[in-house]
């Protein structure tokens, strides 16, 4: 296709290339060439020529050198609890199955208007519509301001709550993912604050391991897309969350130490997207492809969290599918402290974790990287890693140990834009 209509040279010489839905369609569906929620899932054709994808109307795409992603850091905010009405039968706040589900749950505990600061909130706008006409400017990769033009582009809005004095437009996740497509912000904040007087405001909720993630963006400049800048970040949940250092001693008094698992030791420095990936696969099996797909994975990263998840025992590969095991769906259904305690026994079945874990509950700071590769060093035999690998492996099984016992403090989120 990119050799076809030569899509580089065009953007070269014109800045960006409008290619139609009928186009696209010759070699693929549209809604699969054209939707890209992070910039990893990108066709590798994009990323060699640093090209990303707009819609500008109803059946064309604008291709260009877009800063069109904003990646941020991961925020450790103290988890503030809330609670479900008790009249309330249709919803479980431990069970969440899906996005729209989490919405209603976090609107019904009174979440959302926590969050937004309002007494009242009623849902409004939501699904699929088109756009209006609009103008906006958006960077490239070497700092140049691009126009564009939207003429009743489709747009999707999960849900809208309005109050007495903002409406607040919301993207709901499930997946935990390093970056965004600002698009999905942008487009329906640019509709809505032509359309309403009231302050309309961009909010991304993420719901993944009993967890309500809550971002709140404005764009300083309405007519520049990349202007997006956090407002404030909290974090909810329906659940106790508070799990301790004297919770991690009992399992590990309580979990005899099992056989080695036979898979690999783990490179996945994040255990939440371990389990939020498992998350994924309850709702159906996926191939390595589809992980990636609907994630912000690599083929290889893919690769990474799903042996890791297998070394807990919660994934098992079945032919070309990854599907959660008995125990993955099991642990899935539990409260959260006893899915985090779940998880150490899990981990605690290998020697190397043990101690780790162990060392962890009885130290007021995190474990260390280096305290990781001397205990990795004694629980395997040397001559099985590098020096590299053992790096490697090391950084995982800190990142683990220390998310089970992280500190609920404040971080600062910063954003980058690409």
């Amino acid at each position: 296709m990119f050799e076809r209509w030569d899509v580089p040279g065009t953007v070269e010489r014109e800045g960006g290339f409008v290619i139609s839905a009928d186009q696209i369609r010759e070699y693929r569906e549209p809604r699969l060439m054209a939707k890209f929620d992070h910039r990893v899932n990108l066709p590798d054709v994009f990323l060699q020529h640093s090209l990303a994808i707009l819609p500008v109307t109803r059946g064309d795409y604008l291709i260009g050198p877009f800063e069109a992603y904003c990646r941020f850091e991961e925020s450790a905010a103290a988890v503030r609890r809330f609670s479900l009405p008790a009249s309330l039968e249709s919803l479980d706040g431990g069970r969440i199955p899906s996005e729209s589900i989490a919405v209603n749950c976090a609107a019904a505990s009174g979440i959302l208007a926590d969050f937004l600061g309002e007494e009242t909130l009623v849902p409004t706008v939501s699904g699929r519509m088109n756009s209006d006409r609009f103008s906006f400017s958006i960077q490239s990769a070497d700092g140049r301001e691009i126009p564009v033009r939207v003429d009743h582009a489709q747009i999707e809005i999960d849900a809208a709550f309005e109050g007495a004095n903002s409406l607040a437009l919301i993207e709901a996740k499930r997946d935990l993912s390093e970056d965004f497509l600002v698009r999905q912000l942008y487009y329906p904040f640019r509709v809505w604050s032509a359309r309403v007087h009231k302050r309309v405001r961009p909010v991304f909720l993420i719901h993944s391991n009993g967890l309500f993630r809550l971002y709140e963006y404005e764009f300083t400049d309405p007519s520049c897309y990349n202007s997006l800048r956090l407002v404030q970040q909290k974090t909810y949940s329906l659940e106790d969350t508070d799990f301790t250092r004297r919770d991690l001693l009992d399992v590990l008094r309580e979990t005899p130490r099992g056989e080695e698992p036979d898979v690999a030791f783990p490179q996945a420095n994040s255990l939440e997207r371990v389990f939020n990936l498992c998350e994924l696969l309850q709702a159906q099996p996926m191939t390595p492809q589809e992980v990636t797909a609907a994630y912000d994975f690599t083929l290889r990263q893919a690769g990474y969290y799903t042996a890791a998840a297998r070394f807990l025992g919660l994934v098992k590969k079945d032919g070309p599918f990854f599907r959660l095991t008995q125990e993955g769906r099991r642990i899935l259904e539990l409260s959260y402290r006893r899915r985090q305690a779940a998880l150490c026994s899990r981990m605690a079945r290998s020697l190397a974790f043990r101690e780790l874990l162990n060392l962890g509950a009885h130290k007021p700071e995190p474990v260390t990287t280096e305290e990781a590769r001397e205990l990795l060093r004694r629980a395997r035999p040397p001559e099985v890693w590098s020096e590299e690998t053992l790096t490697r492996r090391a950084s995982t099984a800190v990142s683990w140990v220390n998310w089970l016992l992280r500190p609920q403090g404040e971080e600062e989120q910063q954003l980058t834009f690409f």
